[in-house]
């Protein structure tokens, strides 16, 4: 399905996927959550709950997007909220799949 500019719709989020922050991307946690902002495209972004914010930082140490859901005590009912949220995320580039998508060094 074409978005603007004829591109094409990104594919869904993959919450079974790893996932982590970009390397670009700093957060501040704040009361209602957090801002997080990317160096590379100078965007800004909120994260809305105290829940969220949780659920990215661990995004790292978890095996996926789901996993970090769980670790974060988000009920079932309310994971498609936090689905959405991860999606527009990384959308927006501020996470990304899991290690392999930057390579740190060595043959890769």
């Amino acid at each position: 399905m074409p978005t603007r500019a004829g591109t094409a719709a990104p594919a869904a989020f993959n919450l079974d996927a790893p996932w982590r922050l970009h390397p670009q991307v700093s957060v501040r946690p704040e009361r209602f959550g957090a801002l997080l902002y990317h160096f590379g495209t100078r965007r800004l972004s909120f994260l809305k709950s105290r829940a969220l914010l949780t659920i990215v930082s661990s995004l790292e140490s978890e095996p996926s997007a789901r996993a970090a859901c769980t670790a974060a005590g988000v009920p079932a009912h309310e994971l498609p909220a936090y689905v959405r949220a991860l999606e527009t995320l990384a959308a927006g580039s501020m996470i990304t799949p899991g290690r392999a998508s930057f390579p740190t060094g060595g043959n890769a």
